[in-house]
């Protein structure tokens, strides 16, 4: 007959199981984390191909040739986009001034006669990213000189679910004296009231729209929610071979510098006018897989109204990950920097830039130096204050060195890419 057990051989035992169980889970987690890191580090060489069941170097990828079977190394890749046309719906000045286009007068202010809420959310969901839009009348004799005169239009009545720029009509003079005023979206705002070479730390709720991208878990730029589901950034982020789409992370709502997870993105397309050797048009746009949910971190900036009237002492802010002095490294925080417009005049003088700076570029920063983006801040944002928002004014482009004195830097002027970005965007739903 056989003793019953003791207690203490019930404990032993349950503590074998325990540490049986943290053995396996610990070994789990190694093997987890280091298949996590094996891959990542194929994936930074290698495009595998899935229908011949092979890999070729990752340079191959989005070349031109088909390297793999059915071409499939050249499906997911960059696209370039010119937009040849002229967008029909825009908001102008400080006052965000609804226009649409027609072909005989040009630009019309819209009229806020018999216009209505419905209205209003068609003519913003045309503009984008649309939440809670409401519309405000705007009396004509206030409005600035060039546009006091028209020409108008106004809204047929029962035409609410029509394109505005399709159920307009137009008109001399506004019969209610006054042009519509749209605000369309809670974007542009933060939570502060007011890379960077001279900057200070800051937090990614004070600049929620910013965003990293990275490729096989390294930040390679900066860019800039405008909508849940798009990014606007810098062209020359997609050089060499950085052109394939699976690859590209976008990591948002981060203070510290974050390398896991991320947004897939299925569509990144850059300006086909993009002239790498001239740095000139340089912009894209990537589309998300799925759209970001917005919130404190998380939210994206307004996109600038034509002619908001930048004053020449505006101060902006940009932001980033970049290199915290030249030739350096990556901040592990989001930095910030309050930069002064630097006027075209003075950048494109011969003892600064030059013919180097074309329409489609401003310059910000200090002629001294000191205070500068630098690498790792591509394609981020640089953003001004007006109107209760904070308005993408410039994405970061080039610059020689970093805070060196009369070499700021140079960003994509938006204002300037405003018809390119609104019918990229309506072409790629």
């Amino acid at each position: 007959m056989t003793a019953p057990k003791t207690q203490k051989d019930k404990a032993s035992k349950r503590k074998k199981v325990v540490l049986t169980v943290v053995v396996v889970v610990v070994l789990l987690g190694i093997l987890v984390t280091a298949a996590y890191f094996i891959k990542q580090l194929i994936d930074s060489k290698y495009f595998f191909c899935k229908r011949s069941v092979k890999f070729i170097p990752i340079d191959k990828a989005c070349d031109g040739n088909h390297d793999c079977a059915g071409g499939e190394d050249e499906i997911t890749c960059v696209s370039s986009f010119t937009a040849n046309t002229t967008f029909p719906v825009r908001l102008l000045t400080d006052k965000h001034i609804l226009q649409v286009y027609s072909r005989g007068p040009g630009w019309l202010s819209v009229c806020s006669d018999d216009w209505n809420q419905k209205h209003t959310q068609t003519a913003c969901k045309q503009l984008g990213y649309t939440n809670e839009p409401h519309s405000t009348s705007v009396r004509v004799d206030t409005l600035i000189p060039i546009l006091k005169t028209g020409p108008f239009t106004a809204v047929w009545p029962g035409t609410s679910n029509t394109p505005i720029h399709q159920a307009t009509i137009e008109r001399s003079v506004c019969r209610s004296g006054s042009v519509v005023s749209l605000t369309c979206s809670d974007c542009g705002e933060a939570g502060s009231d007011g890379r960077i070479v001279g900057g200070t730390a800051a937090s990614i709720k004070d600049w929620p729209w910013q965003v990293s991208l990275q490729q096989g878990g390294n930040h390679v730029c900066g860019g800039s929610l405008m909508s849940p589901q798009w990014v606007v950034t810098a062209a020359h982020c997609f050089a060499g071979s950085k052109k394939e789409l699976s690859r590209w992370r976008v990591v948002s709502g981060w203070t510290k510098m974050c390398t896991l997870g991320g947004s897939y993105v299925d569509r990144i397309v850059l300006h086909g006018d993009y002239d790498s050797a001239k740095n000139d048009y340089d912009i894209a746009l990537m589309r998300l897989s799925s759209p970001i949910t917005v919130g404190d971190s998380r939210r994206p900036v307004c996109l600038p109204p034509k002619s908001l009237g930048l004053p020449a002492t505006a101060t902006m802010a940009v932001s980033g990950w970049g290199y915290m002095q030249e030739n350096g490294k990556v901040s592990p925080s989001l930095q910030e920097a309050f930069i002064p417009l630097i006027p075209r005049a003075k950048c494109s003088s011969h003892t600064v830039y030059g013919t180097a700076i074309t329409q489609r570029m401003i310059c910000a920063g200090f002629l001294g130096g000191k205070v500068d983006a630098c690498q790792g801040d591509s394609g981020g944002p640089l953003v001004y204050y007006t109107s209760s928002h904070w308005h993408l004014v410039g994405v970061v482009s080039w610059g020689i060195g970093c805070a060196r004195e009369k070499k700021p830097g140079v960003y994509t002027n938006m204002e300037e890419m405003l018809n390119w970005i609104h019918t990229a965007v309506e072409k790629n739903p």
